[in-house]
């Protein structure tokens, strides 16, 4: 029952999650903080999306990062520059910065601003460790980052020699250099400010597709954050726990492999890993949620040979995590309807529970075979019995004893009460 529990759960979060926010006109503030990974590529595909079903006059997304996976910002620039809704980046508060990815998305917005005290640049490419991509393969790289930085640069008619300035050099510059040098369009102190000073301005989203941003000031605001999966999967991308999960998942498998029947530490190592390379990016978020629906769902069938519970319930979190994973952010038409979820998840809970207990309680059962299975069964006198004889049931002959001051004739009915080896114990029964 903790299995059906967890999934009652899981799928109150998936319901509590979907939730959409559908006002029209408004603006939408977007809050990306932190590293640029898979997962905040998911929530800023699913903010712009939301944007655009919404007709939403702009999309301001808050920038504040580091930087991040290339894949990555290269998957939230592609999206910025196909959007339908103007964007807005605006790197804030102060103190904040756009670095290495965080240039390329600055770069790649519609419009373009940066609070007081922040920086942008510093984005030259890496390994995953801070270190220096050496040799052929970092000059590749380099090249590869500048050709696209410069293409970004170009596309919004900004300063394309800054840009390759940043990737070769790695130069930054704060809010007022970035401004003069038309990496960004002008500084803004809060939000309100960002909103009054991009009022009325004409952008382009596509080459031959403008836009006028206009009743900013005055338009209702809705701010966007991450959901609660969205925080969960944020956590999970951090490297050090992505790191730790692999490695609890490892040593985990080999405690399985080591005493093999224990099955906690492989339900749960296969989750870990699963989780530790979506953390990394290793695999794609789609991809892992369906991986753990299936996994989940062989653990929930290996429940039915291997008894116990804890493949079950494993097999149910899994089946409802891979359901939150895989279908969270996909598009309206293709996703499956709520219902359908809740009423298909609570139904495989209460299924898979009430085989579990009908199961438990057939293997509780005795096991009742031979002379044993006899006992209490009615048999017919083959022969006098004084007090033995032979008596006839279920198609055998079989020695049987009555009690010394009894006597049975041919034909008598008797009732087995007992055995001594393979001879019945018997005594008469009353005759019909």
């Amino acid at each position: 029952m903790k299995g059906a529990l967890a999934a009652v759960l899981l799928v109150a979060g998936l319901v509590a999650s979907c939730a959409r926010d559908q006002q029209s006109g408004a603006v939408h503030i977007i809050h990306a903080k932190g590293d640029i990974d898979p997962i905040m590529e998911r929530y800023l595909d699913r903010a712009l999306a939301d944007a655009e079903n919404s007709n939403a006059r702009a999309a301001v997304i808050e920038l504040d990062t580091p930087g991040g996976l290339d894949v990555s910002m290269r998957a939230i620039v592609q999206r910025i520059e196909r959007s339908n809704v103007p964007v807005i980046i605006y790197v804030a508060p102060s103190g904040s910065r756009a670095a290495s990815a965080g240039t390329f998305i600055t770069m790649a917005a519609n419009i373009a601003a940066m609070a007081p005290n922040t920086s942008i640049g510093a984005a030259s490419a890496i390994n995953s460790d801070g270190s220096d991509i050496e040799g052929t393969l970092g000059k590749k790289v380099e090249n590869d980052a500048v050709a696209f930085i410069r293409g970004i640069a170009e596309l919004r008619g900004r300063n394309a020699d800054w840009a390759e300035q940043a990737v070769r050099e790695a130069v930054a510059v704060n809010q007022t250099q970035a401004v003069d040098l038309h990496v960004v369009d002008f500084v803004a102190n809060d939000l309100d400010d960002l909103l009054r000073q991009s009022d009325g301005r004409t952008v382009t989203l596509r080459p031959g597709l403008t836009a006028e941003v206009s009743g900013l000031e005055s338009a209702p605001r809705i701010d966007v954050e991450m959901t609660v999966w969205e925080r969960f999967l944020g956590v999970l991308a951090n490297p050090t726990i992505a790191s730790l999960l692999i490695t609890i998942g490892f040593i985990a498998l080999i405690i399985e492999v080591g005493h093999p029947g224990v099955i906690v530490p492989g339900v749960v190592g296969a989750i870990a890993i699963l989780l530790g390379f979506l953390g990394f990016g290793v695999l794609p978020v789609d991809t892992v949620g369906l991986v753990l629906i299936a996994l989940g769902l062989g653990m929930i069938a290996l429940e039915l040979f291997v008894p116990g519970g804890i493949l079950g319930a494993g097999g149910v979190v899994a089946v409802a995590l891979g359901g939150i994973i895989a279908f969270r952010d996909t598009p309206t038409e293709l996703r499956p309807p709520i219902w359908l979820v809740v009423t298909v998840a609570l139904t495989l809970t209460f299924v898979f529970a009430g085989i579990s207990l009908a199961l438990s309680k057939i293997r509780k059962m005795e096991s009742v075979t031979g002379v044993g299975a006899l006992i209490g069964r009615l048999a017919v006198a083959r022969t006098e019995l004084a007090p033995r004889g032979y008596v006839f049931i279920g198609g055998e002959r079989w020695q049987a004893q009555l009690p010394d001051a009894e006597r049975a004739s041919v034909g008598d009915r008797l009732r087995i009460v007992g055995a001594e080896g393979l001879r019945l114990q018997v005594r008469k029964e009353e005759q019909p």
